[in-house]
């Protein structure tokens, strides 16, 4: 592909997406071409994930950012490419889980202006009445799906009694019940996970958990896109960093 094929594909990309710039302005000359070579043809329309996958993990990554702006625009292309109003929300709640939940209010205060403008509602939440029996055991089977053995060491190792303190809690509350919300499946939250992990960053969490995503039907091509998906909006030396620990652990 020659690079005036590639700027075309990346214009079009942009189009299907609804991303289009609507103020008139370019913040930097030739800032739109640049973006539509580098970001829309050479990121978006890479093979391995869905359009509607890349959405989740920039969604994800975007929630995390002190970007309203910029996450306003993904919410509606995201509602425009077919995204449900609970499934944009929840991938708030998952990087939220890494980044602090201070960010899912925030991505989902942007959210909701969204909703409204389009007349959107939701569904209400159906009552949370799990025992705590049932969220520990639920989440510490997921937990040993995902990690097997890795599941027990480090700063998940009984023996620790200093991260013990809080990870009972992770295991409950993060594996227990936020992986098993409605609005997003596993594999679904497993790329948002790696995109977070890539951007904030958490390079022992992307070591630890993109083995992991292995064992619920991620291809290493998939979890590699995943990271990929994070340049344009947490920088290249992230993923480059992120894509360097895959390839030790995949």
């Amino acid at each position: 592909m020659s690079r005036q094929e590639r700027l075309e594909t990346g214009k079009a990309a942009r189009t299907r997406l609804g991303l289009e710039r609507s103020d008139g302005g370019e913040p930097v000359p030739g800032y739109d071409d640049f973006m539509a070579e580098t970001a829309f043809a050479s990121i978006w329309e890479r093979p391995h994930l869905s359009t509607a996958e890349r959405m989740l993990c920039t969604l994800g990554v975007l929630a995390l950012l002190p970007q309203p702006q910029a996450l306003r625009r993904m919410v509606d292309a995201a509602l425009d490419l077919g995204l449900a109003p609970r499934t944009i929300l929840e991938c708030f709640m998952q990087s939220g889980l890494y980044a602090g939940y201070v960010t899912t209010e925030a991505a989902g205060a942007v959210a909701h202006e969204v909703f409204a403008a389009r007349g959107l509602t939701l569904e209400d939440e159906p009552a949370r009445d799990a025992s705590d029996d049932m969220l520990d055991q639920r989440g510490t089977d997921l937990m040993h799906q995902l990690h097997g053995a890795r599941a027990s060491k480090g700063y998940g190792a009984s023996d620790n009694a200093m991260t013990a303190k809080l990870y009972t809690s992770a295991i409950r509350y993060g594996y227990g019940e936020l992986w098993f919300r409605p609005g997003l499946d596993h594999r679904q939250r497993m790329l948002i996970a790696i995109a977070s992990f890539t951007a904030i960053p958490l390079e022992s969490q992307l070591r630890k958990f993109s083995p992991s995503a292995l064992n619920i039907g991620l291809t290493a091509d998939e979890v590699a896109e995943a990271v990929i998906q994070t340049a344009p909006y947490s920088g290249f030396p992230r993923a480059l960093n992120g894509l360097a620990i895959l390839s030790d652990v995949l």
